[in-house]
């Protein structure tokens, strides 16, 4: 097992998800976040009524040690009152991939 996770979000357009992704590269909060440009049908349980939307899934590889931050960053730019953050861990991969991983999530030294 790494320390290495995926973490799973939707956001209610593309722009939003492109916006959310860039931020968290650039914060060194994650690695690397795909952005799936064909909607996804979501159907979901809110406030007692089955709903349905279409969403932009964001695919995002980071840390454990990141995940919290991450998540707080991902809340503060998200338009949903309850955004999806679903991490889920690596298990295994690629020792290049993981190393490449973990130097993208390292903070910057001052």
């Amino acid at each position: 097992m790494t320390d290495k996770i995926v973490v799973l979000t939707t956001c209610g357009s593309q722009k939003e998800a492109q916006r959310i992704a860039r931020a968290l590269v650039e914060s060194r909060l994650a690695a690397c976040a795909n952005v799936l440009r064909s909607p996804v049908q979501a159907i979901y349980r809110w406030k007692g009524q089955v709903e349905s939307a279409k969403e932009f899934m964001l695919i995002i590889k980071t840390s454990r040690t990141r995940f919290r931050a991450l998540e707080k960053k991902i809340r503060q730019m998200h338009s949903y009152n309850v955004p999806e953050i679903i991490a889920v861990p690596i298990a295994s991969g690629s020792r290049d991939y993981l190393k490449w991983l973990a130097d993208s999530v390292r903070p910057a030294r001052k």
